[in-house]
């Protein structure tokens, strides 16, 4: 069996989990931080968090495009080192508008590593092992957001200081960063040819069905993981509940993984992915209707599993999709589309959970959660068999 393992495709997962372990240790605080530091109400929290969503929007079209056309390992260095700039930025953002600035900024080098490095992973990986590859490299930011939350609200309950945290968020990024340095990355046999930059080729557009997916799905996480730490604190009276809630989560995603990568292996990825559409979608349900601590515990244990099949099997779509000149911009789509999705949840969970309460807020998040499965059976399945290229 082809090895799955090589040294570039485990060093791309392991700047990858660099990546979203820095940025993910203090984001479910900054709603604390800000309400705390400047007073500020959960609309404006929202509307200050969801920047991020918008630059790294921009930065995945284009990003998506250069990764297929310029050498990969240079646009992979340069994001990474203004991801590490930014990291450090937080420190001297002593005002709101400032803040908001540098978290806007913020997603510009993000969205830029995550397309480029997972095309770089996806490239490494054996043809034969290849739906498995991608399960596994999707685990690497699925643990990294589930785990880095737990880690940074735990070292938050030892020493309260919101610097800290900051502070080895940069250094988590720079130890990502010089691993990424450290890749060297073999030549392209044939110069793929020349792309002509627009908004066509940006976007893999026979892709739009799971996009619509993996944007419902997001709208749900980006509700409930950006205000977990708020109502744990508020509704709750738990100050870490949000902690052990991302630490669930992460339990969740390792046992779906586990079992779900001997059904990528065998090519099963549509049941994977309703395997996960359909667990979610009751963590989702629980998380919203029954409003107590251990059913919050029980819920992100049931949505970890759920994410942990849905989001690989959403990846292997999109890659089945695309052409192999394609295949950044297959990545950039899908992440594109979770990140609106994210934005969405996070500008809406801020006003609803203002005007109209947290539940509110988590029942929207469900519905959502809902409506993305339910299409995912009554039609994305269907079009990922007409439009998968062999």
């Amino acid at each position: 069996m082809s090895k799955l393992w090589n040294i570039t495709y485990s060093k791309a997962w392991g700047a990858n989990f660099l990546l979203y372990f820095s940025f993910m240790l203090i984001t479910p605080l900054f709603p604390v931080y800000l309400n705390e530091k400047f007073g500020a109400s959960k609309d404006t929290i929202g509307l200050v968090l969801a920047g991020y969503s918008i630059m790294a929007i921009a930065a995945r079209f284009v990003s998506g495009h250069l990764a297929d056309t310029l050498p990969r390992i240079k646009v992979l260095v340069c994001a990474y080192l203004l991801f590490v700039a930014c990291s450090g930025a937080y420190l001297v953002a002593g005002s709101l508008i400032l803040f908001g600035i540098v978290r806007t900024l913020h997603g510009a080098p993000f969205g830029a590593i995550t397309v480029a490095n997972s095309t770089v992973a996806f490239d490494s990986l054996p043809y034969s092992r290849r739906a498995e590859g991608i399960g596994y490299y999707g685990l690497s930011n699925n643990i990294a957001m589930a785990l880095s939350p737990a880690v940074g609200i735990w070292l938050f309950s030892l020493w309260p200081s919101y610097e800290l945290l900051m502070w080895a968020a940069v250094a988590t990024a720079i130890v990502g960063c010089t691993l990424t340095a450290s890749m060297r990355l073999p030549r392209r046999v044939r110069p793929l040819p020349k792309k002509a930059f627009s908004f066509k080729t940006m976007v893999l557009w026979k892709g739009w069905s799971p996009g619509l997916c993996s944007l419902s799905y997001a709208v749900a996480y980006g509700i409930v993981s950006t205000y977990v730490a708020l109502y744990g604190i508020e509704e709750l009276g738990h100050r870490n509940a949000a902690g052990v809630f991302f630490f669930c989560f992460s339990v969740g995603l390792v046992i779906s993984r586990l079992i779900g990568g001997r059904g990528l292996r065998q090519g099963k990825i549509v049941t994977n992915g309703a395997i996960g559409v359909v667990t979610g979608s009751a963590g989702y349900l629980l998380f919203a209707l029954v409003p107590t601590v251990w059913s919050l515990y029980l819920a992100s244990l049931i949505i970890g599993l759920g994410c942990g099949h849905m989001f690989p099997a959403l990846q292997n779509i999109f890659i089945s999709m695309a052409r192999k000149d394609q295949r950044g911009t297959a990545t950039s789509t899908l992440l594109v589309s979770w990140d609106i999705g994210v934005g969405i949840g996070t500008l809406v969970g801020g006003f609803l959970s203002n005007s109209a309460g947290f539940a509110a807020a988590f029942l929207f998040a469900a519905a959502s959660k809902v409506i993305g499965s339910v299409f995912f059976f009554l039609h994305t399945r269907h079009d990922y068999y007409r439009k998968r290229l062999t």
